[in-house]
């Protein structure tokens, strides 16, 4: 029998050194359509979950901001124009075409001068203690194999008075509308990837993944054992998505 650790891929389980190699397969084959494939999953509502979670952060010129798992740059072109030229935005991510895809995207913006690109794991963040105001993850702490290695990870790079944001899929607050969720999520979320990105299968993982990740109050808990203060978070369109906040203090 073997006693080697494993870990969810999906309802999967796996070895804990493959997940992240699976993980990445995943994210390498979306990359190009994953822009798309947002708009097209989320009816376009991921706009405004996002525009929320740059509105909660209120960051101000001069601030140092960590975009982890940063993909495309959404949430890193908002906040490189906050910052100004005084700050800076590091977006960071562990694949590296997602990361190209946002780099391409964000140069082809204007967006030059306050915008760092790191391929870098959220379990081991490659910079120094106390180093950022804020710190944002959007749709990304799902898929990170040890998350309260890397919710450890974070508190020790944000300042003191700094802020977490973690933004991503959660549990929906009404029984009847968990139903029309998982219907919609296992049967046309997989039909989609494979008209659009041809990839039934890597969209099929992201539905099982929504439903692996912690409920709201367990996330919320890991924050606060980790040693988050002043923790809350906020359900967006019925608890599909949620926003969770915590405080380096």
């Amino acid at each position: 029998m073997s006693s080697k650790k494993t870990t969810d891929f999906g309802y999967e389980q796996v070895p804990v050194d493959e997940k992240v190699k699976r993980v990445g397969e995943v994210f390498h084959s979306v990359a190009q359509r994953y822009d798309l494939m947002n708009d097209l999953m989320s009816l376009g509502i991921h706009r405004m979950w996002k525009r929320f979670t740059v509105e909660t952060a209120a960051a101000r010129p001069g601030w140092r901001i960590l975009d982890l798992a940063g993909g495309t740059g959404d949430l890193a072109a908002r906040f490189a124009r906050i910052v100004g030229d005084t700050g800076e935005v590091v977006l960071c991510d562990i694949n590296a075409s997602m990361l190209q895809v946002g780099r391409s995207r964000l140069i082809d913006e204007g967006l030059i001068g306050n915008i760092r690109y790191v391929q870098g794991n959220a379990e081991r963040l490659p910079y120094p203690d106390n180093h950022f105001d804020l710190i944002t993850i959007a749709f990304g702490l799902r898929n990170v194999t040890d998350k309260n290695a890397a919710l450890a990870s974070m508190l020790r790079v944000l300042k003191p008075g700094g802020k977490l944001l973690v933004l991503e899929f959660s549990h929906p607050t009404s029984a009847g509308f968990q139903k029309l969720y998982d219907f919609y999520s296992f049967k046309a979320l997989p039909f989609m990837g494979r008209m659009v990105a041809n990839d039934a299968e890597s969209y099929r993982y992201l539905a099982e993944s929504i439903r692996m990740h912690p409920d709201q109050e367990t996330l919320k808990g890991m924050m606060e054992t980790t040693g988050f203060e002043r923790c809350d978070y906020f359900n967006l369109t019925g608890g599909i998505v949620a926003l969770h906040r915590g405080y380096k203090l």
